[in-house]
């Protein structure tokens, strides 16, 4: 598991750097999903530490909107049933100064199936807001906040 991690973390790396190189800005969405009793879905990925909410780039002639349905439907099995709403757009420098990241909050969508871990989501689930897994990552710690505790919305990721 140890080789594959490392594997897979620097083909990671590589994916971003070439990003940086053929991409003027890359365009990125997350989406906080809150289910019926409070609890928030999130996901652990296999090339990066902690527990983040799920998304992924906007890839070329995509809709935001469109990325959101298609990065939720791949790493959580999860579909929107209704509007997502727009919360912010943050710039996100973990791995490139020309990153912008759009976060939806979606209220109303069915998971059909239960997603199966797979070479980049090794873990997934809804979490209690007050019992969010060890490794929750600060910046997912922070929209949570700013979503539902009315935390001032920061401009940076």
């Amino acid at each position: 598991m140890a080789t594959l991690f490392r594997r897979t973390y620097w083909l990671g790396v590589l994916m971003h750097f070439y990003w940086r190189i053929s991409r003027g800005l890359t365009v990125g969405v997350r989406g906080m999903v809150l289910d019926a009793e409070g609890r928030v879905f999130l996901i652990e990925h296999s090339y990066v530490d902690g527990w983040h909410l799920p998304g992924g780039g906007v890839e070329v002639g995509e809709t935001m909107v469109e990325a959101l349905r298609r990065e939720l439907a791949e790493e959580g099995s999860i579909e929107i049933t209704g509007e997502p709403v727009l919360h912010s757009i943050y710039f996100n420098p973990t791995y490139s100064r020309r990153d912008q990241v759009a976060l939806y909050v979606i209220r109303d969508f069915r998971q059909n199936a239960e997603p199966v871990p797979d070479r980049e989501i090794i873990n997934h689930g809804f979490f209690p807001l007050d019992a969010l897994p060890e490794g929750t990552t600060r910046g997912t710690r922070a929209r949570l906040a700013e979503v539902l505790h009315g935390v001032r919305a920061s401009e940076v990721w």
